[in-house]
This record gives structure tokens, sequence and C-alpha cells, in this order.
């Protein structure tokens, strides 16, 4: 008996000892609900075999939405870009240095943001070429919906409610020979450091992502006010890949909720999980997202 006694002391005492470190240890439950992708930001990634599926947007694409909630744990290096999504359109994040001193006056940032930059793939005189591009700040340990939709005339770079708009068109390439590093459709980096230049590198995202879909429709009217989605994403004709990440936390393959088959697979151990729950009758029980190391 005193030994159980013991074991619950123990229990309550870890508990109050969680509970002030639990706000920035552990991401809150995702806005979607349910599970979600767990990067460790060392080589973790989901891929999708370029060889096996090619590009996910078609030859010619000109109204396209790509998407995804994404909460970040650990910024990276100042000399890495921290890779979120990468193919035909690339979202990445960069650190603060000295080089985006100008750019900060002339946007809303705070000390200890990083700078989203997301670009799509284009062919520009017969030659790759990536877009223009507005850097949003985006702060660490909080749940952002991100996306880039692009139809007629205008380009738009969305970070929750807040639209930066490229009065241009983006018709997306389909030809990735140009690339220096992989050409799969990845979640999270690479699997590991890319080098870009001297001393820069493309690197691996630290955090949680959840529901990213891919669509053939510009689906957010920056016009009005709220226009973040407020629920989990769901699929319909235009859509051409969506994933939940809902799969049993500790599950590596995970499922293209669109119909179209593009199954994600987990590398270097990337995996589903949650937020840290109590459950009914104080059974304490914790997620890959907690114990990862």
């Amino acid at each position: 008996m005193k030994h159980l006694q013991n074991l619950s002391l123990f229990a309550c005492l870890f508990l109050i000892a969680l509970i002030p470190l639990s706000a920035k240890a552990f991401p809150p439950p995702s806005p979607a609900g349910g599970n979600y992708l767990v990067l460790d930001g060392v080589d973790d990634s989901a891929v999708l075999d370029f060889k096996t599926f090619g590009v996910l947007l078609p030859k010619g694409t000109d109204e396209f939405t790509v998407e995804a909630w994404v909460y970040l744990t650990t910024p990276p290096d100042e000399n890495v870009y921290a890779m979120i999504l990468s193919q035909q359109v690339g979202m990445r994040l960069a650190n603060d240095d000295e080089g985006w001193r100008e750019i900060k006056k002339r946007i809303k940032w705070q000390k200890g943001d990083l700078f989203l930059i997301i670009q799509g793939h284009i062919t520009a005189g017969g030659k790759p070429a990536g877009t223009p591009f507005h850097p949003v700040a985006l702060s660490p340990n909080q749940w952002h919906h991100i996306a880039y939709q692009a139809k007629g005339r205008e380009t738009i770079t969305i970070l929750n409610d807040l639209a930066h708009i490229l009065p241009q068109g983006t018709t997306l390439a389909h030809d990735l020979s140009h690339f220096q590093y992989p050409k799969d459709f990845t979640l999270g980096g690479f699997g590991e450091k890319i080098k870009i230049r001297e001393d820069y590198f493309w690197g691996s995202f630290a955090g949680c992502i959840d529901e990213v879909r891919i669509s053939t429709v510009a689906r957010y009217d920056v016009d009005r006010n709220g226009f973040t989605p407020r629920r989990r994403f769901t699929d319909d004709a235009k859509t051409i890949a969506l994933w939940h990440f809902d799969e049993p936390s500790g599950t590596r393959q995970f499922s293209d909720a669109s119909g179209n088959a593009h199954h994600l697979v987990g590398k270097n151990g990337a995996k589903t999980g949650n937020t840290l729950a109590v459950e009914p009758h104080g059974k304490l029980t914790t997620t890959w997202a907690q114990l990862k190391q």
C-alpha cells in the first residue's frame, strides 16, 4: 500500500512539474483536431516519390492552392533555410540575421520571429525560375495556416488572415530537371542538409505539420475578413492531394484523403503524434510528439 501511495505521490509531482512546461514544450491541439505529422528538424521528412508519382499539379496549371497548418518548435540556424514543403511550390523558413535588416522594417516583425518565404517554380524566357516572393513574419510555438494560391493576374501568399498579393499570374513548371535537390514532393526537408551556396543550406523543419492540401482552384477570398479555415479540410473535385495525418500515433505512412492515392511515406522517424493528454481516471498518456528526442 505504501508503495502505491509513493507512486501516486510521484505521479502528482510529475504532473505539477509538467504543467508550467507544457505550454512551451508541447504544441497545443491542431486547429483541425486529431493527430499531426511530427518532425525532429534533423533528418525527418514525409515523401512522395518522384519516380512513381511525378509532379502533383499538371502541366499548364495556373490556378491552384497549396496550403498547410504548421507549428515551428525550433528555429533553424541562421545559415539554414528550414524546408516546410517542396516541389512545384517551395515553402521555407529563414532565421533572423543581419541580411534581413531592411526587410524587417517593411513587415510586421518582432524579435524571435522567422521569415516565411513561399515561391512557385516557373519557366521564364525558356529558363527555370522562381516567382518573386514577399517574406512574412512567422512566430514560433504557434499554429499558423499558410497558403500559396494563384488565379488570373494574382498570386497570393497567405499567413492566417494576412494576404500579400503579387499582381501577376503564375503558371507552375512541370519540368524539374534543373533541381539541385530531390524532385520528390516532401514535407519537412530532404533528410539531409544540402548546400545552396557558400555556407548556406537547405535544411529540415522542426515542429508539426497538419492538414496539407493541394488543389487546382484558388480557395480563399482574401477580400473578406476572417478567411482562415476553422475546421478540418475537405476534399472535392478540385483536390489533388489531402493529408489529414490522423492515423494512430506512431504511424509512418500517411493516407491521401483525396482518393488519388498520393500516400506519403515517413522517412528517418517522421511519424504521427498529438498533444500530451490526461485521460479520464487520471491516466497520463504521452505520444511521439512529446517523447521524440
